[in-house]
């Protein structure tokens, strides 16, 4: 008797369990590709704000320019009450991003300027989906050719015919950029190419500034099968499938690793994950279920007996 009361009481436990949890979903708290950092530049200098002017000046900066995000892909501004406190800042979301994209990117750069640079008289935060960039009236000017971040894929495929490839696709990709008006991302031959220009960079600068990271992709990365040059007024990524580009265009990103100073990064958010995580969940899904409803079908056989036991007046549950 004490036996059959532990499992009628087991029994009840794990039907209230599933009847409590079968709703539940396994939670994906990873971020979204386009918001993956990068890189970071911060000047060396800091703020010297006693009277607060220069912090208000930035804080307005960052509300204007989240607020902005959620209308245009690229937005430029200047804060400060007098000259001296004058802060220009400007942000750029990755062309094919929607509104709220571009917004959610946007809205994670000031906290993450703050935790990378602090209070600095100029900085710059990329992210795989948009930029931040600031700096003081009077900060020393760099070129638009400027290369502030490389990063390119350690396989090497030197002899398949890649190469020919790819410098077919970056003369698209420059044609494309200025039809495109600053944006520009296309597939040939198994070759993915991205190109964006800064949003107050005309179509003839443009087309230079790509032509540039352009060149410099085929030095600084040569055989290499993906890759992604900023420039200081633009960039670009291309990556090659040798399998033929999955459908639902994937992104140029050095998912087999860097040789650049961080780790890889997406440019682009859209390639499709089919990887053994996703699998193993499925799996284990399916084997839990599985295994719960053999328990629930035991335990309600169970009760069913007893039940019977119970109404042939040989044994009560009470």
């Amino acid at each position: 008797m004490g036996l059959s009361l532990k499992l009628s009481s087991l029994c009840t436990i794990i039907i209230l369990s599933m009847a409590l949890f079968s709703d539940l979903k396994p939670a994906d708290s990873a971020s979204p590709d386009y918001t993956n950092l990068i890189y970071k530049g911060c000047a060396r200098q800091q703020f010297s704000d006693p009277s607060g002017l220069y912090s208000q000046a930035l804080s307005a900066m960052y509300g204007s320019l989240v607020t902005q995000s959620t209308k245009t892909k690229f937005y430029k501004t200047t804060t400060g009450t007098t000259s001296q406190t004058t802060i220009t800042g400007l942000f750029q979301c990755r062309g094919d991003l929607s509104n709220n994209d571009c917004y959610n990117c946007v809205s994670r750069l000031p906290v993450l300027s703050g935790k990378l640079c602090g209070k600095t008289i100029a900085a710059r935060v990329q992210l795989s989906g948009c930029y931040l960039l600031y700096e003081i009236a009077g900060f020393a000017q760099i070129s638009g050719m400027e290369m502030l971040f490389k990063t390119c894929g350690k396989n090497n495929v030197a002899g398949t015919g890649f190469e020919e490839r790819r410098d077919t696709a970056f003369g698209v990709m420059q044609n494309g950029v200025v039809s495109g008006h600053g944006f520009y991302a296309t597939t040939y031959e198994s070759v993915y190419v991205l190109g964006q220009c800064e949003g107050d960079v005309g179509d003839s600068d443009c087309s230079g500034c790509i032509k540039n990271a352009l060149e410099k992709a085929q030095v600084e990365c040569g055989s290499s099968s993906s890759g992604q040059i900023y420039l200081h007024k633009c960039f670009i990524g291309y990556k090659y499938y040798p399998n033929g580009v999955p459908k639902g265009p994937s992104s140029p990103s050095s998912s087999s690793g860097s040789s650049g100073s961080s780790s890889s990064s997406e440019i682009k958010n859209k390639i499709k994950r089919n990887g053994t995580g996703t699998t193993g969940k499925t799996v284990a899904i399916i084997v839990g279920g599985t295994a719960g409803l053999g328990f629930l079908i035991i335990c309600l056989l169970f009760v069913k007996n007893l039940m019977r036991k119970k109404y042939d007046g040989t044994f009560s549950l009470l």
